[in-house]
């Protein structure tokens, strides 16, 4: 490469004057110095193992498993047909005319009674379910009459009960639970059928759903009670709309016994055929401010509804509890403990009173379902997402008086050898807690053989079951409905597959 340079040196003397027209040449590839030789480093002795090279994961996929042969019958888990389904709904209805006794004879080991199936030899019952032998008298004969004997037994017992014991159907109450906190401000967007937009407020969703709900109960059952809760920084019970509210504020909502025994002094003694415009009144002056104290109005909801068996608690919120018993707002590992304990046992007393409660709450917003829910859960409420233009009809439905029986509670007893896989004991009997019962209420129960048993079922044609259901009925009137049957045992599944739902 040539180029021209305003300085050339020449033996050593440097001229600063115009270019003498002299060329100097570099050399474009010019070679770099040599390396200097490398050192031999002797190795060192170290107890570290060798270096391997790092085993590099191979990207092709695992091999495709064998096909299985569906003709093998083996292309799915068979299904399980060891399985009993009871329409509670429909058993609890005693209106079919079957006769009645005062009182079962029960075996003194199992709790099973006496039935059409029982043998029994010189006064001595030996219960077909358990084997032990009980002393009985002879009057008790009478149990079979009407039965196909061996095969299906369906009797009623009635104890004898007071005048004092029967309670009118119109005394049942229904209690709303309203929250008016700060968030109950949040409007949405609602467009008419004309096309004019307005903005809505939850507020204000709540209070038109009301007043629709309370002019449906005074058309539809003008005889039944209502009453009215609100809260945020603090509960008011407002009962029929005709009393002087009654306020929790404070260290009161923190105390169970005290607001539950408020609850329960507080009376609801009026119809909603006299109280409809008082109500009324008081859902237009709701005004929504402060936070949310939700299991304290709960649980003086429950209160006021326990006096009366098939009442009900619709709950109406937009977000969860923080303020009181039941708040949701502390750290995860006493939330977990605290507050589930309190939901528990609130909804196991709302059980045992006979109410049912129901949540409503708003699309998107966060109540901590998992908490509230459960109320809904274990007394046979309803669990709704609702929004401003849903609310209505929702609150219209969960108020409907549909219970058919309170305290229901059901035994289902099998021989020895047979037992429940879900449940705790591992014997031969299921016991559950129902409480209140409507028309579409099912219950499913899987049973199983213990393997120690399995040659001895296989020797017997058919194996007995008893359903023990004990309830009350709307009138209070207390039953109990015993039905024992035989079902045939079987080593194939295609049979009791056909038939099954």
């Amino acid at each position: 490469m040539e180029f021209a340079c305003s300085h050339v040196v020449c033996n050593g003397r440097t001229d600063g004057g115009e270019s003498t027209g002299v060329t100097v040449r570099q050399q474009e590839d010019a070679a770099p110095p040599p390396l200097p030789p490398r050192r031999l480093i002797k190795p060192q002795h170290t107890s570290l193992p060798p270096l391997q090279p790092p085993i590099i994961p191979s990207l092709t996929p695992p091999p495709v498993p064998p096909r299985v042969d569906k003709k093998e019958g083996r292309s799915r888990p068979a299904a399980n047909i060891n399985v009993v389904s009871l329409s509670i709904g429909k058993l609890v209805d005693i209106s079919q005319g079957l006769e009645s006794f005062d009182s079962p004879v029960t075996c003194g080991k199992c709790s099973a009674a006496l039935s059409c199936l029982s043998l029994m030899q010189r006064n001595v019952w030996v219960c077909e379910f358990c084997e032990c032998e009980n002393n009985v008298d002879n009057n008790v004969d009478r149990v079979c009459i009407g039965q196909r004997s061996g095969v299906h037994s369906d009797d009623l017992y009635l104890p004898n009960q007071s005048d004092d014991d029967y309670q009118n159907l119109e005394d049942t109450l229904v209690v709303f639970c309203v929250d008016i906190s700060g968030s109950m401000s949040v409007t949405t967007e609602v467009a008419s059928d004309s096309g004019f937009v307005a903005y809505i407020s939850r507020l204000e969703s709540i209070q038109d759903a009301l007043q629709r709900a309370l002019s449906s109960l005074l058309q539809l059952s003008s005889h039944r009670r209502v009453a009215l809760v609100t809260f945020n920084n603090e509960v008011v019970i407002y009962g029929d709309g005709t009393c002087t509210p009654l306020t929790l504020k404070d260290w009161a909502l923190m105390d169970y016994d005290h607001i539950w025994e408020q609850g329960v002094a507080y009376r609801v003694p009026h119809c909603i055929a006299e109280t409809h415009d008082s109500l009324l009144q008081r859902v237009r002056d709701f005004s929504d401010s402060g936070a949310t104290s939700l299991g304290p109005a709960v649980l003086a909801s429950v209160a006021i509804a326990s006096r009366y068996p098939g009442s009900r608690v619709i709950l109406c919120t937009d977000g969860k509890a923080n303020i009181g018993l039941g708040k949701m707002e502390e750290t995860p590992s006493l939330s977990s403990s605290i507050t589930t304990y309190f939901y528990q046992q609130l909804a196991q007393q709302a059980l045992q009173c006979g109410v049912i409660i129901s949540v409503l709450t708003f699309e998107g917003t966060d109540c901590c379902l998992a908490n509230v829910g459960r109320l809904a859960d274990m007394t046979g409420g309803r669990v709704n997402m609702v929004s401003t233009g849903t609310v209505a009809t929702e609150i219209q439905v969960a108020s409907l008086d549909n219970v058919l029986a309170t305290g229901v509670s059901a035994m289902l007893v099998a021989p020895e050898g047979v037992y429940f896989p879900y449940e705790a004991g591992n014997n031969h009997k299921f016991m559950k807690e129902i409480g209140n019962v409507t028309e579409e209420m099912e219950l499913t129960v899987q049973f199983a053989v213990k393997p120690e048993f399995v040659k001895v079922f296989l020797r017997r044609q058919t194996i007995p079951f008893q359903l023990q259901l004990s309830f009350k009925t709307r009138d209070q009137k207390k039953v109990t409905r015993i039905i024992t049957e035989q079902r045939p045992v079987t080593t194939s599944r295609t049979k009791p597959r056909q038939c099954m739902n």
